[in-house]
């Protein structure tokens, strides 16, 4: 790529053969084909119904889809359209996602000016952003977006807002200045600008050198095509799970299929009792169940700010063990204000002066952070009897600032502001309290106490003035001036950052600066929130170019702060951390976030950021708050618990099913259940009740643990246990009421196992729903209780409303059966319930 900040300005023009008139019309259409449009080109994505279709490559859904095409054989067709159903509303729901996840290079055209004004055959004319070709002379102004790549030709009080690049957030001064470097930095590059800025003051002209693809905005999005979406943990784990469980039940159904057949059942009969076996122990409404709890949890943090993009990455969020955040917004308010002052003068006429050296003939806030800062400090002395007459505008050369102003009794006034060194340099005098030599010695102190200020960061701006009897004046009039003081401007840090980084500390989770701003200042901020602590390390983005990656990783644990960061070097810290096996959460607003934001685990874009960014990022920050991310975690813990309990339920009940099933084939006992019977649990005592548990909130604080390992198995050892235990207690009490059934007959039998199946089943979504005892419980989740509630009345109903007794083959029960059904069905809870009690 060439390198055109280091060029002479027409060495460039030889270069595209343009020239201060512009590019003739024959030029541009030689250089539109030597060099490209200036457009963002997409990927090719997927067609909508590929996207579908890609969504049954589960073998837990191939599975499915089989048992179901079997059930249309077996005139069992209520199994088919249920297995269909569910599977085409996971389809669906994974399409929509796909769709909104895949924004990312549409939103990197956007960036680009709709317009732009352009020198061509020695007339200014105006042109579609997209038509702008390497050569072409662009003149912009004030509130301009910058449309593509290029170096400067002339500019008047030029300065660019640079931070969807840069990520700093205060404008850069520019000029037409060579720099004879090879090896400079975006944010160094003072002669060129670039697309997707824009211009916050003053106008210019620039030579376009780059369009398209080849901009830095280009860049990113070249990058952008070859990072891979990864996949999170939960559907790590849910694919592992699935793979095992679908072994598992093929072999037995495979089992149960040879037995019956050696037992001289017909083979269809056999082929039936096996498809009835895999309906009953592969919990088809799984994945959907954990599709709507994730969906009510990102409801839920949408109302506390965060919106999530993704849902199936909510549940990364538990293991975040590393959080990178911007510090400008984030982790600050993102709104300069005056800090400290040290004031010579009376403080009200001292405010007066700040007021009337601002840059703004309104003195109303401005897109200036550091002018914004000054009027909202001094606003009080906005008066109409003072009268600007002549601004001598700041330069990065001069430093400094003045305004010519004209009182009501024509008493005119110099008042300069800008850098302090500068600006005593001019100072002859002070005024404290009345006017004296400015002597060496005083000028020793001032700049002890500006140092101070300098060490913990603040961006600090001298206040003189002078008397002079003049209608024009030019910059050799700035001397001799009167020192009246000084202010230090800050970002402060927002109030709940300090809090919200003690929860991260307290969670095991590390949380860390990064930032476009110098150094010194980030240090300071990160020591008052607790990011940066004794030991810590603060590097820069020129120091960390300077080590290996290697040297990263070793010493990455102790670095806290990284100031004046490029893009590439993001990645580089995400790709450090990943390596060490953490689970990295990266924040980030603009342009240049965006590859480490798809880089990273958990990326979480800024409510005010680039759409580029936005559409980068799995989760977005409406109130751009850390303390927003914290409760985030929070949240995706409590998730991931819900969803771990909820597949607790699910599985410890289809376990019971599964060994009843068995039990009696070994021992040639009837089948325990009938088709409809099955159908019935699968739809309303599971997946209700399974949903109600993925709601709970949990009295206990979630941060008080330790992010959860992202290798870790969502079927955990300890989970499995449970189910193992659980399920076998439910076993027991469906046996036993199957075997007492059985003393009457097979119809009483098979009602009684399908009852008490549904019924302690229901009674158990009490045992998943909270790690204590639900009497220990402040609240239990009310839909809990209302699916409680319905499914012993539908049950009931089943039992013992005429219609639905035929229909689902149930025979008449006594008292003593009835009694049975239900001392049976509450025996799990009530032992389940005594060992958290004890324990």
């Amino acid at each position: 790529m060439e390198k055109f900040y280091n060029k002479d300005l027409n060495e460039i023009y030889d270069y595209f053969n343009s020239s201060e008139q512009g590019l003739t019309n024959k030029q541009i259409k030689i250089n539109e084909k030597k060099y490209g449009k200036n457009i963002i080109k997409e990927k090719k994505q997927k067609s909508i119904l590929k996207v579908f279709f890609e969504q049954f490559k589960d073998t837990l859904v191939i599975i499915l889809i089989i048992s179901a095409i079997i059930s249309v054989f077996l005139n069992e067709l209520e199994s088919t359209i249920v297995i269909f159903v569910v599977l085409a509303i996971n389809a669906s729901l994974g399409t929509y996602q796909y769709q909104k996840a895949e924004k990312s290079l549409n939103a990197l055209r956007n960036l680009s000016s709709p317009l732009s004004y352009v020198i061509r055959n020695n007339e200014v004319v105006k042109i579609k952003s997209y038509e702008l070709v390497n050569g072409d002379i662009v003149i912009i102004n004030t509130g301009d977006i910058i449309s593509a790549d290029g170096r400067i030709i002339e500019e008047e009080s030029l300065e660019i807002n640079e931070s969807s690049l840069t990520g700093e957030s205060v404008p850069i001064k520019k000029n037409n200045i060579i720099i004879n470097d090879d090896n400079k930095e975006i944010s160094d590059q003072k002669n060129m600008l670039f697309s997707g800025t824009f211009c916050t003051k003053g106008r210019a002209k620039y030579i376009v050198c780059n369009v398209g693809m080849e901009t830095e905005i280009g860049k990113i999005a070249k990058k952008l095509n070859t990072i891979e979406n990864k996949k999170t943990p939960l559907q790590i784990s849910l694919d592992k799970f699935s793979k095992s469980l679908s072994i598992i039940i093929i072999l037995i159904c495979f089992i149960v299929f040879l037995i019956n057949i050696y037992r001289q059942s017909k083979i269809l009969d056999s082929l039936m009792f096996a498809v009835a076996l895999a309906v009953a122990a592969i919990p088809e409404a799984l994945s959907t169940i954990v599709t709507i709890v994730l969906a009510i949890g990102t409801e839920k943090m949408a109302k506390e700010n965060a919106i999530i993009k993704d849902i199936k990455s909510v549940e990364t969020l538990g293991c975040i063990s590393v959080i990178c955040s911007d510090k400008t917004g984030t982790l600050t308010t993102n709104k300069m204000i005056v800090k400290e002052v040290e004031n010579y003068v009376p403080i009200n006429k001292f405010k007066e002066q700040i007021l009337l050296s601002t840059n703004y003939d309104n003195y109303q806030t401005t897109n200036n952070p550091t002018e914004s800062a000054l009027i909202n400090y001094s606003k009080e002395y906005k008066n109409n009897k003072y009268k600007k007459i002549q601004e001598i505008s700041f330069t990065s050369d001069r430093k400094l600032m003045t305004n010519l102003i004209e009182l009501d009794n024509e008493k005119k006034i110099m008042f300069s502001k800008g850098g302090i060194d500068v600006l005593l340099d001019k100072c002859d005098y002070i005024e404290n309290p009345t006017r004296r030599t400015l002597t060496n010695e005083i000028r020793k102190n001032i700049l002890l106490k500006v140092n101070e200020y300098a060490s913990i960061g603040r961006r600090i701006i001298g206040f003189a003035y002078k008397e002079i009897n003049k209608n024009k004046i030019s910059q050799s009039d700035e001397m001799s001036l009167i020192f009246t003081g000084f202010v230090t401007i800050m970002d402060p840090p927002r109030e709940e950052s300090k809090n919200a980084v003690s929860k991260c500390l307290r969670a095991g989770i590390k949380p860390i600066m990064l930032t476009g701003d110098y150094k010194n200042t980030a240090i300071s901020i990160a020591k008052d929130i607790g990011i940066y602590n004794e030991g810590d390390i603060a590097i820069s983005g020129k120091e960390l170019e300077e080590i290996t990656q290697r040297e990263l990783e070793q010493k990455i644990d102790k670095i806290s702060v990284y100031a004046r960061l490029n893009p590439n070097q993001k990645i580089r810290i995400v790709d450090a951390w990943q390596t060490k096996n953490k689970v990295v959460a990266m924040t980030g607003d603009g342009v240049n976030d965006a590859l480490a934001l798809a880089k990273s685990d958990v990326s979480i874009a800024m409510g005010n950021g680039t759409e580029v960014a936005k559409d980068a990022s799995s989760m977005i920050l409406t109130d751009n708050n850390f303390n927003t991310i914290v409760n985030s975690i929070s949240n995706g813990r409590k998730i991931y618990l819900n969803i771990q309990n909820a597949i607790r339920f699910l599985l410890s009940g289809n376990m019971a099913a599964i060994i009843i099933v068995l039990i009696t084939s070994f021992f040639n006992l009837p089948i325990p259940f009938l088709a409809i019977h099955l159908l019935f649990i699968n739809l309303l005592t599971d997946s209700f009740p399974a949903i109600a548990i993925g709601m709970q909130e949990y009295d206990n604080d979630l941060l008080n643990e330790k992010p959860r390992n992202k290798k870790s198995h969502l079927l955990s050892k300890k989970l499995i246990l449970k189910i193992i235990f659980e399920g076998l207690l439910i076993f027991i009490s469906c046996f036993a009421g199957y075997l007492k059934g059985l003393q009457v007959n097979i119809e009483t039998a098979r009602t009684m196992a399908f009852a008490i199946l549904c019924l302690s089943r229901l009674f158990h979504s009490l045992n998943c729903a909270t790690k204590e005892s639900f009497m220990f419980v402040k609240k239990i989740n009310k839909f809990i209780v209302l699916s409680l509630v319905i499914g012993i009345l539908l049950i009931n109903i089943v039992l013992f409303v005429p219609f639905f007794k035929e229909l689902f083959v149930i025979s008449d029960l006594d008292l003593s059966l009835i009694f049975s059904l239900y001392s049976y069905s509450l025996l799990p809870l009530i032992i389940i319930q005594m060992i958290k009690l004890f324990r």
